[in-house]
């Protein structure tokens, strides 16, 4: 049985910077989705990723992430929507018309490949 590798792990500098990820993701036609780990009083929100044929490597796994410092972000689903007027990104208890749909998944424990 081969080793589980460790993902390396990016942070962005805001949610919308995840969101956005998120979106282009989607955009491809891949099923995505954020994930929500509680640690103390930060909330941390996360898109798994595989960074692939990177050299002769078969993919690098990668965790792009945001730190909610405060965790007063609640909600269900990451909500965004691009047009004429700029962006605009929320996270909502349920989905809306005309925006980007990402749920959030919330994880009870952090598992051993991200410590």
């Amino acid at each position: 049985m081969s080793e589980l590798r460790k993902v390396i792990k990016l942070r962005v500098k805001s949610l919308n910077d995840l969101a956005r990820m998120a979106a282009s993701v989607i955009a491809i036609g891949q099923p995505t989705y954020i994930i929500r780990i509680k640690d103390g009083g930060k909330v941390i929100y996360g898109l798994l990723a595989v960074f692939r044929d990177y050299f002769n490597l078969h993919g690098i796994p990668l965790l792009y992430y945001y730190i909610d410092e405060h965790g007063g972000i609640e909600g269900n689903y990451m909500l965004i929507r691009s047009d004429e007027t700029g962006e605009k990104v929320e996270v909502s208890k349920g989905i809306k018309p005309t925006y980007i749909s990402i749920p959030i998944v919330d994880l009870a424990e952090f598992p051993e490949f991200l410590i």
